[in-house]
């Protein structure tokens, strides 16, 4: 059997990540399953410790699970991605889930505990990610999107919110994200961007935001980009502007069923390639998680994670070669 690791955020979803870790931990030693678990100190940690255990594996099969929220997720992915031999697992502890959502990982944590323990239960998927490259050159993968503009200052100021917390003990985190992002459309001012999507030029006077989705989900269970396949080789790209604030608030609520689409100041790309150029730097996100401002060069990575997953996506992975990007 794969070693398995186990990084943890005890403060995932305001603290409540704690209890699913002892019911994990009470599964483990009923099942006699051998494993090391690291529990994360500050913002960062995640990663630092994904990548120390994946180097030290030596290139021997390993499995990472990363317990807590997609920010905990996202770290695990920047850790392990440059390491073919990691295989990343995913129990869900926070409030937004959204790569859980995409890849039918149980909300149970004993059932999507089950898909890291028990093979038979899931599927072993190699998936496409996000590389951006930002901040002169650093290097920033992701899983579920990306985005820059009104998305990333909502993403922002839900993550810094101290509602989030109060929120999270109702299990309720979720709305946190739809009070901000109704305060902050009274307030956000549009930006020029200009988009370059496998070489051709989009240019934007009025953009509300973009974003860059390798899955469909984003911000709680929205569905911002419908059509996306996490194992098509390419990433789908979604641009609003032109449009009023109260049609914008429009385009929120029909996101969750995937609608927005049929406005006509929604259009959307796919490519392999995308830049994100503005006259003044924007804020951006990956994930969720703030990782600075324009511009931005991003590049689909083919195959380039394994996950555990609850359900094989029928698809494109056999055509597709692992590009250089790491």
């Amino acid at each position: 059997m794969e070693k398995i690791y186990f990084i943890v955020n005890p403060n995932a979803k305001n603290g409540s990540c704690r209890e699913i870790w002892r019911n994990i931990e009470i599964e483990l030693e009923d099942l006699d399953i051998p494993y090391l678990a690291f529990f994360t100190e500050y913002p960062g940690h995640a990663q630092e410790l994904a990548e120390s255990l994946a180097r030290k594996t030596d290139g021997t099969p390993a499995v990472i699970a990363a317990v807590g929220g997609d920010g905990t997720l996202h770290e695990v992915v920047n850790g392990a991605a440059s390491y073919s031999n990691i295989t990343v697992g995913f129990i869900p502890g926070g409030s937004g889930n959204d790569f859980s959502r995409g890849f039918e990982i149980p909300k149970k944590s004993v059932h999507a505990f089950n898909l890291i323990v028990d093979k038979s239960n899931g599927h072993t998927l190699e998936i496409d990610i996000g590389k951006i490259q930002h901040n002169e050159l650093q290097e920033t993968y992701f899983m579920n999107n990306m985005g820059v503009g009104f998305d990333a200052a909502v993403a922002k100021d839900s993550n810094d919110s101290r509602m989030k917390g109060l929120l999270n003990r109702f299990s309720l985190g979720r709305l946190v994200y739809v009070y901000i992002l109704v305060k902050k459309l009274l307030t956000f001012r549009t930006i020029p961007v200009e988009v370059t999507v496998d070489g051709k030029v989009y240019k934007y006077s009025k953009a509300w935001f973009v974003t860059v989705s390798n899955q469909p989900y984003y911000g709680g269970g929205m569905k911002i980009a419908p059509a996306a396949l996490p194992d098509d080789g390419i990433l789908d790209v979604t641009v609003v502007h032109q449009i009023s604030r109260l049609k914008l608030l429009m385009v929120f609520i029909s996101v969750f069923w995937g609608k927005h689409t049929k406005f006509r100041e929604v259009e959307q790309f796919t490519g392999k390639s995308i830049t994100i150029e503005s006259t003044a730097k924007v804020l951006a996100h990956a994930d969720g998680e703030t990782i600075g401002h324009t511009p931005l060069k991003i590049q689909a990575c083919p195959k380039a994670l394994k996950i555990l997953s609850g359900k094989s996506i029928p698809g494109h992975t056999e055509e597709l070669k692992m590009n250089d990007c790491h």
